[in-house]
């Protein structure tokens, strides 16, 4: 009876985080996966549609209206990610964990900021920013990160004319 209880201790104690963990790591991967596959079809659809980060428009825009466009997402750090990220801030150096995050963060803002523009009318954006934000506390302490915030935001404009040199 206490040699049952010593190996339920020991997976409490060692075995069901480690399960966690790797329950944490397949789960997180394959809704990291399948966001990246969203994304990539979603940019081909927006192929045609010109996003630049130029701060002044071009010349040849022969632009009828503009307005300010935005696209935001908040995405969390899953389980795995918190804990290596951990340990890596323990040696320190490049946290690659993140990166994904990040890149997908960046990546879908821009989407939701383009389709937006699209569908209100708009043809092209210009002067295109980028702002990351840190989100909620992931401990109690205050130290931590729960999630990262992308913001999109950029000048979305409807041409006149397509080019004005092209009338």
């Amino acid at each position: 009876m206490e040699g049952n209880i010593e190996q339920i201790n020991l997976f409490l104690n060692f075995g069901l985080p480690f399960l966690i963990l790797m329950i944490a790591y397949f789960f997180g991967s394959y809704i990291e996966k399948r966001h990246f596959r969203s994304i990539r079809k979603r940019e081909a659809e927006l192929l045609d549609f010109p996003v630049v980060s130029f701060d002044t428009m071009p010349d040849d825009w022969n632009v009828s209206r503009s307005d300010m466009v935005t696209g935001s997402i908040v995405i969390s750090l899953d389980y795995f990610k918190r804990v290596i990220a951990g340990l890596r801030g323990l040696i320190g150096g490049r946290i690659k964990t993140y990166e994904p995050l990040l890149e997908r963060a960046r990546r879908e803002a821009l989407l939701r900021m383009s389709e937006e523009a699209r569908t209100q009318g708009y043809d092209a954006i210009f002067n295109v920013r980028l702002e990351t934000s840190r989100l909620a506390n992931a401990r109690r302490d205050g130290k931590g990160v729960a999630g990262v915030e992308m913001l999109a935001f950029g000048t979305a404009v409807k041409f006149a004319s397509r080019f004005a040199n092209s009338e």
